[in-house]
């Protein structure tokens, strides 16, 4: 077999070589996307400025076939947002709406706040109790590697306002998902079912929650909020998905789809969520194309509107679900070192599953036996029978940050950056050009 890549051996033994090149590229696109372009809501100009942004980047940096595949969705704008306690006692609260959120009445709605230590706990209360009420839901995340408490506690976010909306409450609120200590609150979608008139729902700083926490407690639950909530959907506006290769050698070895998303919430300047990924992805695919060609091709795919509800996903899927897709992997995870990684792959390569845990263990990247899902934006693809490998960054602090205005280009260590970029890199030369067949299991 041709050796397409003399250096292979000592990359595998001190993972340097795309160390030496292109260093500073992943950094450089991060600073340039969060500084030229900033703020990317899907389905506003801003991501719009992105994505063109974004082809002119990829094309500069020598990637084939780059064009943006557009698709129209529907699309929900932040307005004026504000909250006090009114009684018994006067404070400010700093808050946000969630995505696809009511307004309140323009001059704000005042209510009773009638508190639950979880959605659990919501659920089980008669309709009638929290009728004409504002709804408060609280928990207990904790910062993990992980990052697990997301999912366990995320259902308050999700599907809280939904379930408050079922039983008559006028708004909702929740403790920010989120595991710092600021008065940064923390946005994100929810999602209301067909049906269900949306009402008005925001995420307090976590600060501001522990003060409310400890008024209701004092106040014995006779407390009012006046909130203030001026979002509107603007109906279907057009967004779409960024799209760039390094073209194989070998078109019937399949093709590999990496992937991040462009766009981000309004609030900071979504540089860890996800310019660090789209960065990544794309640095580690310029790091094998300045190898040489590699046998399978690498699609680069900057996925628009993840953040509202993964329409960008979901089209991108529809128009290529027949391709020969053999692995897909995703970056959406901050910027922070790469400490673990887990796979699935075809039984025909497993011989690929060694040298990848061999390789990654030489990098101090630990063998995670449980489970690879790749992430949202490439869902469908994996389930669709392609190969699945998660490169595991320490989510610490990620939630920190999630969703806040504090996620700007300030937080991104380019060391921690560049060990994401470095061990991609070294995945990405692996699976590309592995002799096994990937050839994915349709299910």
């Amino acid at each position: 077999m041709k050796k397409l890549f003399p250096l292979i051996s000592i990359f595998a033994l001190c993972g340097s070589i795309a160390h030496a090149q292109n260093t500073n590229l992943a950094y450089e696109i991060v600073e340039g996307l969060t500084t030229e372009v900033g703020q990317r809501l899907a389905g506003t100009e801003g991501e719009a400025k992105a994505r063109a942004w974004g082809a002119q980047k990829l094309k500069s940096l020598g990637f084939s076939n780059v064009h943006i595949e557009t698709y129209d969705m529907p699309t929900w704008v932040r307005g004026a947002e504000t909250g006090e306690v009114v009684t018994p006692y006067n404070q400010k609260l700093m808050l946000t709406a969630l995505g696809n959120s009511a307004a309140t009445p323009t001059q704000g709605l005042s209510a009773k706040v009638i508190g639950f230590s979880s959605l659990e706990a919501l659920k089980l209360v008669p309709d009638e109790v929290v009728k004409g009420k504002i709804v408060y839901v609280t928990h207990n995340m904790k910062a993990t590697q992980n990052g697990s408490g997301y999912g366990a506690f995320g259902p308050a976010r999700f599907v809280g306002p939904n379930i408050a909306a079922k039983k008559g409450a006028a708004a909702y609120l929740l403790r920010s998902l989120g595991t710092d200590n600021k008065r940064s609150p923390h946005t994100g979608v929810t999602r209301f079912e067909d049906g269900v008139l949306p009402i008005p729902s925001a995420a307090l700083s976590i600060p501001d929650a522990e003060n409310l926490d400890r008024m209701l407690k004092r106040s014995k639950g006779d407390l009012t909020i006046h909130l203030t909530l001026t979002p509107k959907q603007i109906g279907m506006q057009q967004s779409g998905n960024l799209v760039a290769e390094v073209q194989g050698t070998d078109p019937k070895a399949g093709i590999i789809v990496v992937a991040g998303h462009l766009d981000s919430w309004d609030l900071g300047t979504g540089a860890i969520d996800d310019a660090a990924g789209v960065a990544i992805v794309a640095a580690a695919a310029k790091n094998i194309m300045d190898m040489g060609k590699p046998k399978r091709t690498i699609r680069v795919i900057w996925m628009g509107s993840e953040e509202v509800g993964g329409f960008g996903s979901d089209a991108y899927y529809e128009a290529h679900k027949n391709e020969n897709f053999v692995m897909a992997s995703e970056s959406d995870f901050g910027a922070d070192r790469v400490w673990a990684f887990a796979y699935k792959l075809p039984e025909s390569a497993k011989a690929l599953g060694e040298r990848l845990q061999k390789g990654f263990a030489n990098m101090g990247i630990v063998y995670d036996r449980g489970a690879a899902n790749g992430g949202a934006d490439v869902e469908k693809i994996i389930e669709n029978g392609a190969a699945v490998i998660d490169l595991k960054q320490d989510g610490t602090h990620y939630f920190d940050l999630h969703h806040t205005p504090d996620d700007t280009l300030d937080k991104i260590d380019p060391a921690a950056l560049q060990q994401n970029v470095d061990a991609w890199t070294f995945m990405l030369k692996e699976v590309a050009n592995a002799p096994e067949d990937l050839t994915p299991v349709k299910k």
